[in-house]
């Protein structure tokens, strides 16, 4: 498996857009929030593409009615605007979509209420880019939908996926890749419920850059030779992993209280999400350990430059966090 560090570090660097490229892949974000049994307020985030709003629109059901809304002002990463839409036949049964999105490599994730807060969440996409509001979404529907959301995030959060990408490639006994693996997802499923629920609550922005230093320490120990690593983590991967495991779950606490929960579903909603980031998980460990036997049976001799690689990899990787670091202290 090592011997494909390099390429694999290659395609989690592709992963992550550069500056200039990546508001045009951030999701949007469309908010219907119940006032009443007749009126919403409707909150709208568009991505930046290139200093403009991304030529995407809500559309809501026909009965609803609403002034147009005010020019969207840009925040610093995307454009806003918010406006009050009347339907007097409610939103269930009725369809929401957004215009343009076909044309798009984006997502829009819908938060709306059928009932002042009583949120559900949808997420749609450039070959789904409209759907229809149940009119009782039922326990399967919160299920489908939060792991749904759950993969989304893991598999879109590249920092998450080079910690595990790292462990990966640092523990070599399967055995112990075992329980390190079973102990991050323990850890970061403690904190995310904790977090979510109100009963551990820190900035996000500290979190982030602990995320990141979590990287570094791994990128850190991969470089050294065996000998020469931490005793506590070379004795004992799964300790470390639990410990990193914490803060990554309050990262990803943060994308969750951003996409809220639904009030009458809120255990339903937070275990479908914690199953969803668990399964993204497993995908992306699946895809590296595929690509890697794969490799192995296709070209042998790179076996005999994997301490090479691995330490080729260690600098990569090592260097996208610090990099990460910094630009996250920076935005302190």
């Amino acid at each position: 498996m090592r011997t494909l560090a390099a390429l694999l570090l290659l395609i989690l660097a592709a992963l992550r857009p550069v500056p200039a490229a990546a508001h045009a892949l951030d999701p949007g974000f469309l908010e219907l929030s119940a006032m009443d049994a007749a009126q919403w307020r409707v909150s709208w985030r568009m991505p930046d593409v290139n200093g403009r709003p991304m030529p995407i629109v809500p559309v809501l059901p026909d009965t609803c009615q609403h002034t147009p809304p005010p020019a969207p002002a840009f925040d610093g990463r995307a454009w806003v605007t918010s406006y009050i839409a009347t339907c007097p036949e409610g939103l269930a049964g009725a369809t929401i979509g957004i215009e343009g999105l076909a044309r798009t490599r984006t997502d829009v994730l819908v938060r709306y209420e059928l009932t002042p807060g009583a949120a559900q969440t949808q997420r749609l996409t450039a070959s789904a880019p409209s759907f229809t509001v149940p009119v009782d979404p039922g326990h399967g529907a919160v299920f489908a939908s939060y792991v749904a959301l759950g993969v989304t995030h893991i598999l879109e959060g590249v920092d998450h996926l080079l910690f595990v990408f790292a462990l990966l490639l640092l523990v070599r006994q399967p055995r112990r890749l075992l329980w390190a693996i079973t102990a991050f997802t323990l850890a970061h499923s403690l904190t995310l419920a904790a977090a979510t629920l109100g009963l551990l609550r820190l900035p996000s922005a500290p979190v982030e850059v602990v995320v990141a230093l979590s990287i570094v320490f791994l990128a850190y120990e991969l470089a050294l030779p065996p000998e020469r690593r931490d005793p506590v983590s070379e004795r004992f991967p799964a300790l470390v992993s639990f410990g990193f495991g914490l803060i990554h779950g309050l990262g990803f606490a943060g994308a969750l209280r951003e996409i809220g929960l639904p009030q009458s579903d809120i255990p339903l909603a937070l275990l479908s999400f914690n199953i969803g980031v668990e399964l993204g998980q497993l995908m992306f460990i699946a895809l590296v350990l595929t690509i890697g036997y794969m490799a192995r049976r296709m070209a042998p001799v790179l076996a005999t430059h994997g301490a090479r690689l691995s330490r080729l990899s260690s600098y990569g990787i090592g260097t996208i966090a610090a990099f990460w670091v910094i630009e996250r202290i920076a935005a302190f």
